[in-house]
């Protein structure tokens, strides 16, 4: 099997991840926070050397401003339902995924805020004044996609976080398909509220994720219950992380993406990120100029990317492609990649387009067969 479909999975995970996830059912079985005995505590320990390991690899001044959730969507909505008031303004690009679209629209549909989607352009690319010229005083939110699921154009955050402090407006940012790819700085790219997946470039399981909150914004919590402090109180406590962890965490999730924050830092990102682009430019090398596909990349395009290519196939459904590549052991993804506001913007709205994307596991041999795959399934 040749697995390229890191963009919504990484697979396979470094070993070191599997082993954590099984032992952490016995080593990490207690409930954090939910007693003083050895066994809680040694969980909350590992728990607490989490946060730590993800607010360094974003530059978080405060670990405890880093709140576990079960995967980026989750965290997405959080923030948004959290923070946004009745007649809010809010501001995201054409280039949204639908975890952080969907909430915004349905919000937008009930009459309760008013949404303004700056476009990219056909590569996939915003500009900075772009985001500034769509603010009014009533802005309560810049939500910006790091990086494209779609084309893997990435966005010029420190610009736009520099309009953002400037106007004093709070800057969201997805980060699932950055993460673990790219640097992020909370503090340089002045973000507010940062969005993370665990399971995709950053090489944890599927079910675990993070919001960090800046200290300068304050959000109602999504979910209401338990905590591992002031049970005595009828809501929920004001301090984070708590105040937005109602309920049992993912402990093992955690501790396996412990281990897995561990391979990223030991490999280190530029790393990973390299590895993963030369695969991808190998892959659209040797696609480019074949007449029945067309990639969704500007030729001699030398603006930062992640390691993903998209390929329409304008004589077959891309499903039926992805299907005849699935039967010689290729895995991709086929379709509109839970983003059709990106493909709008870049012209394949109607069937979508294969998605091709490398991680660190896979070679060059690897990249070599699922082209010939492709140019033999069309």
């Amino acid at each position: 099997m040749i697995y390229l479909d890191n963009a919504a999975g990484s697979h396979p995970k470094p070993p070191q991840v599997a082993a954590a996830l099984a032992a952490a059912l016995e080593e990490f079985g207690a409930n954090p926070g939910r007693g003083n005995y050895a066994l809680t505590r040694r969980t909350a320990g590992m728990v607490a050397e989490t946060r730590a390991k993800l607010a360094a690899l974003v530059h978080a001044p405060d670990p405890s401003r880093m709140v576990f959730t079960a995967g980026a969507t989750m965290a997405a909505n959080m923030a948004i339902n959290g923070l946004l008031r009745e007649g809010d303004h809010v501001v995201c690009s054409s280039l949204e995924h639908n975890a952080v679209f969907r909430p915004l629209a349905v919000l937008a549909d009930a009459g309760r805020i008013r949404l303004h989607i700056v476009q990219a352009d056909s590569a996939g690319y915003l500009r900075a004044e772009d985001v500034a010229a769509a603010l009014t005083p009533a802005t309560r939110l810049i939500a910006i996609n790091h990086a494209s699921n779609v084309c893997g154009s990435v966005q010029p955050l420190a610009e736009i976080g520099a309009v953002a402090a400037a106007c004093h407006v709070p800057l969201l940012v997805d980060a699932a398909q950055s993460a673990g790819l790219l640097p992020l700085d909370i503090q340089r790219m002045h973000i507010s509220l940062l969005v993370l997946a665990g399971h995709k470039a950053l090489y944890g399981p599927a079910g675990i994720g993070a919001l960090y909150v800046d200290s300068s914004v304050s959000l109602r919590p999504l979910l209401q219950g338990g905590t591992g402090s002031r049970s005595e109180l009828r809501h929920q406590p004001p301090d984070l992380p708590e105040r937005l962890e109602a309920g049992s965490l993912n402990t093992a999730g955690i501790a396996a993406w412990s281990a897995a924050l561990d391979f990223v830092r030991s490999t280190g990102i530029d790393a990973l990120q390299a590895h993963a682009m030369r695969l991808t430019d190998r892959l659209a090398a040797a696609l480019q100029a074949h007449p029945r596909l067309r990639l969704q990349l500007l030729p001699g395009e030398t603006r930062p990317r992640v390691p993903l290519l998209s390929v329409a196939t304008p004589e077959r459904d891309p499903a039926e492609v992805a299907a005849a590549l699935d039967a010689r052991g290729v895995c991709v993804r086929a379709g509109y990649h839970c983003a059709p506001l990106a493909h709008r913007t870049l012209g394949s709205f109607g069937e979508g387009t294969l998605r091709f994307s490398p991680g660190w596991f896979n070679t060059e041999e690897e990249i070599d067969a699922a082209a010939a795959a492709l140019l033999a399934s069309i």
